[in-house]
C-alpha cells in the first residue's frame, strides 16, 4: 500500500490492490496520523436494506450507549421512503465491529437476542434503519416510553415525476413529539385543497380520510403482502384487463424494491478502543452537523461514565410522569450548569467523571424543586406551557444556591419572574444560551431574583403586557401559553359542556382545542391567514363543541351560548359579546377590543399575590 499527501489540502491518497482512493478531512478536526490510521484500517462493505433490517431483528446490529434515542418525525420517514423509491443517494452506514464489553441501549424496535459474541455497533444510520425496520416489519417504535406505529401511505396514482421539492422547516428539529396539549380547529380547512396537494405526492403520513380512498395503500401492507391481489382489489382493480393493472403492479414492485436498496457500510476495526470510537462518533457528527450539541455531549459523558445513560433515562421518565416531558438535552444542560456554572457543552469533554457524579447528585434535586414549584406555586403543570425549558434550569439552580430556603418575598418574586420570563420569551428568542448564561452568572455571584427581573427588563423594555404587544401574535407565541394559564386560573369552561378547560381531558370529544372565534372559512377572501390566526381570534373549547360550531359566524352561534351559559362563559375568556362586533365587517374592531381585555387579564394574572 502506498500513501502520500499534499500538505496544503490535508488530503490522503492511497492505493490498494491497484485501486486508488482519496480521503479529505478538515484540518482543524483531524491529524494526519489519525487519518492515515483510520483510512488504512477501516473496511468498506455493502448491505441491502433487507439485510440490515434482518440484522436488527436478529440482534446482530446493536446500539452503543453513546447514541441518541430514536427521534424522527413521521414526515422524515415519508421523505426517506420517497428518496429510496426514486433511488436517490441516502448516505452511508457507520459501524464498529468489536468484542469489547460496551454499554448498550435498546433499539426503538423489537430485537431478538443475538447468539453471537462478536457484535456490530451502529454509530451512524440509526434513524434511517430504525424507520425502515418499523415500516418493513410492521413494528411499532418506542418513543419516550410509548409504542406507536409509523403509518405511511403510498399513492398508486402518484405523478410520474417529482411534483415539488420537499418542504424544509428551518425552525423544526427531529423530535417526533411537538405537542402542546392543544389541537387546531381544522373543521374549516378545505378538504379539496388538501386532497389535491396530497394527490401530487407519492408518500404521505397516514390519515383515516386518505386510508379510505382506493388509490392510497399502507406501505407496511405492501411490504408484508405476498401478492398484489387484495391490494389491487381494494384499489378497484379486479382484472388484468383493467388499464390500471400494469401501472399499479409496476409501482408496487418498485416500492418493494426499496428492500434491495444497497447502503455502503464503513466498518471501524476491532483494534479501536471505546474512547477512540466515541471520539470518531463526535467528530463525524460535528463535521456533518447531524446531531445537536446535547447529543454529542451525551456521547462524551457516557464514554467516561459507563452506565450513566440508564440513570439519565430513569430521571427523564420520572419527569415525564409529572407532566414535564423534558428532552435528555435539557437534563444534560442542567447537569452542566451545576458542574460548570454555565450552560455550554464545550467543556464536557474536559470534566472528570468525579465532577460529573457530584454535579448529577446536585442537579437532580434542583430540577425536582423547579418542577414542583412550577406545578404548585405557579400553576404551570406541563412543559407544553413553557416558552422555554431553560426556565426550569434557572429556578432549580437558584433554589440550590439558596440551599432550598426561600423567604415569602423570594417565592413571590420567583413566581413573578417565571411568568414574565415565560410570557416575554426570555429564552425563546435569539442567543437564548447567552441569556441563560447571564442569569446563571448573576445567581452564581450572589444575585437575587430582583437582579434577574432587572435583566429581563433590559431585554424586554417593559414587563407589563400591552394590547399592541398582542397584535400579529399566533398560537406559537409565548403570550398564547400565558393566555391559556390566565383563562384557566379564572375558571374558563367549555361553552357547551361546561367542563373546565384543561390540557389532560380524555376522549376526542373533550380534548382541548384552540378555536377560531371567527372561523377561517368565513374570513377567507377578506383577511389574510395571518390575520385569521391572531391570538385575539382564539378561544379554548373541547373538540365536540368545536365541531358543533364548525363554520358558523359568531353572530349565529353566540346567541345559543349566551342563552344557556350566560355572558360569563365569554367573559372568562375575554371575548366581547357586543352584537355590533360579531360580523366579518367588524372583525378588526372585534380583535382590537379583545386585545385590550386580554392584556388586562394577563397583567392581573401575572401581578396577583
Amino acid at each position: 500500500m502506498l500513501g502520500y499527501y499534499y500538505p496544503n489540502e490535508v488530503t490522503i491518497y492511497y492505493s490498494f490492490n491497484n485501486i486508488h482512493y482519496k480521503a479529505s478531512y478538515l484540518q482543524q478536526f483531524h491529524t494526519l496520523e489519525w487519518n492515515t490510521k483510520l483510512a488504512l484500517k477501516m473496511t468498506k462493505s455493502e448491505a441491502s436494506v433487507e439485510e440490515l433490517v434482518a440484522m436488527i431483528e436478529r440482534g446482530e446490529l446493536q446500539l452503543p450507549e453513546m447514541q441518541r434515542r430514536y427521534v424522527w418525525r413521521s414526515t422524515r420517514v415519508r421523505d426517506l421512503l420517497d428518496s429510496l423509491y426514486r433511488n436517490y443517494p441516502s448516505g452511508a452506514i457507520l459501524l464498529w465491529e468489536t468484542d469489547e464489553d460496551v454499554p448498550l441501549q435498546d433499539f426503538a424496535v423489537q430485537q431478538n437476542r443475538s447468539p453471537y459474541q462478536s457484535r456490530k455497533l451502529l454509530l451512524d444510520g440509526q434513524q434511517r434503519l430504525t424507520s425502515l425496520s418499523a415500516i418493513i416489519r410492521g413494528e411499532e417504535v418506542n418513543v419516550r416510553g410509548r409504542r406507536k406505529p409509523i403509518d405511511i401511505l403510498f399513492n398508486l396514482e402518484h405523478p410520474e415525476h417529482l411534483a415539488f421539492v420537499t418542504e424544509v422547516d428551518e425552525d423544526g428539529g427531529d423530535e417526533e413529539e411537538d405537542e402542546d396539549g392543544l389541537t387546531a380547529d381544522d373543521t374549516d380547512s378545505s378538504d379539496d385543497e388538501l386532497l389535491s396537494r396530497f394527490n401530487m405526492m407519492t408518500f404521505v403520513v397516514g390519515t383515516k380520510k386518505l386510508e379510505s380512498l382506493p388509490q392510497w395503500v399502507g406501505v407496511t401492507e405492501v411490504f408484508q403482502s405476498e401478492n398484489d391481489v387484495k391490494i389491487l382489489r381494494d384499489a378497484g382493480v379486479t382484472s388484468m384487463d383493467d388499464p390500471k393493472y400494469t401501472k399499479y403492479t409496476s409501482r408496487l414492485s418498485r416500492l418493494r424494491s426499496i428492500k434491495k436498496y444497497m447502503y455502503r457500510m464503513d466498518i471501524l476495526p476491532r483494534t479501536l478502543s471505546y474512547d477512540e470510537v466515541t471520539e470518531i462518533f463526535v467528530r463525524v457528527n460535528s463535521l456533518g452537523a447531524k446531531l445537536r450539541s446535547s447529543d454529542l455531549a451525551l456521547a462524551q459523558i457516557t464514554a467516561k461514565w459507563k452506565g450513566s445513560l440508564a440513570e439519565f433515562k430513569a430521571f427523564e421518565k420520572e419527569c415525564d410522569d409529572t407532566g414535564f416531558s423534558l428532552e435528555l438535552g435539557i437534563i444534560l444542560k442542567n447537569l452542566v450548569a451545576f458542574a460548570t456554572n454555565q450552560s455550554r457543552f464545550q467543556s464536557v469533554g474536559n470534566l472528570p467523571v468525579e465532577k460529573l457524579h457530584k454535579a448529577w447528585k446536585e442537579s437532580v434535586p434542583g430540577l425536582e424543586f423547579a418542577i414542583n414549584f412550577l406545578i404548585n406555586n405557579v400553576g404551570i403543570k406541563s412543559t407544553s406551557l413553557l416558552s422555554s425549558p431553560f426556565i426550569l434550569i434557572i429556578v432549580g439552580y437558584y433554589a440550590a444556591k439558596r440551599k432550598y430556603n426561600l423567604t415569602a418575598k423570594e417565592e413571590k418574586d420567583l413566581r413573578y419572574w417565571i411568568l414574565v420570563a415565560n410570557t416575554k420569551g426570555r429564552f425563546s428568542r435569539g442567543s437564548s444560551e447567552t441569556f441563560l448564561d447571564q442569569d446563571l452568572a448573576a445567581i452564581r455571584d450572589g444575585g437575587k431574583i430582583k437582579d434577574l427581573i432587572d435583566r429581563l427588563r433590559q431585554q424586554a423594555g417593559r414587563l407589563d403586557i400591552t394590547p399592541d404587544e398582542l397584535e400579529g401574535r399566533n398560537r406559537r407565541s409565548a403570550i398564547f401559553k400565558t393566555m391559556f394559564l390566565a383563562f384557566q386560573q379564572a375558571g374558563a369552561k367549555d361553552w357547551y359542556t361546561n367542563l373546565a378547560i384543561a390540557l389532560d381531558h380524555r376522549g376526542n370529544s373533550h380534548k382541548l382545542q384552540f378555536h377560531h372565534i371567527f372561523p377561517k372559512a368565513i374570513l377567507k377572501g377578506s383577511f389574510s391567514a395571518r390575520e385569521a390566526d391572531d391570538i385575539a381570534n382564539m378561544a379554548f373549547i373541547g373538540g365536540k363543541t368545536n365541531r358543533q360550531i364548525s363554520k358558523k359566524e359568531p353572530a349565529k352561534y353566540f346567541p345559543k351560548i349566551l342563552e344557556e351559559s350566560g355572558v360569563k362563559a365569554f367573559k372568562l375568556q375575554c371575548v366581547p359579546t357586543n352584537t355590533n362586533l360579531l360580523t366579518v365587517d367588524n372583525y378588526k374592531t372585534f380583535i382590537g377590543a379583545r386585545r385590550t381585555l386580554i392584556a388586562k387579564r394577563l397583567n392581573e394574572f401575572i401581578d396577583q399575590e
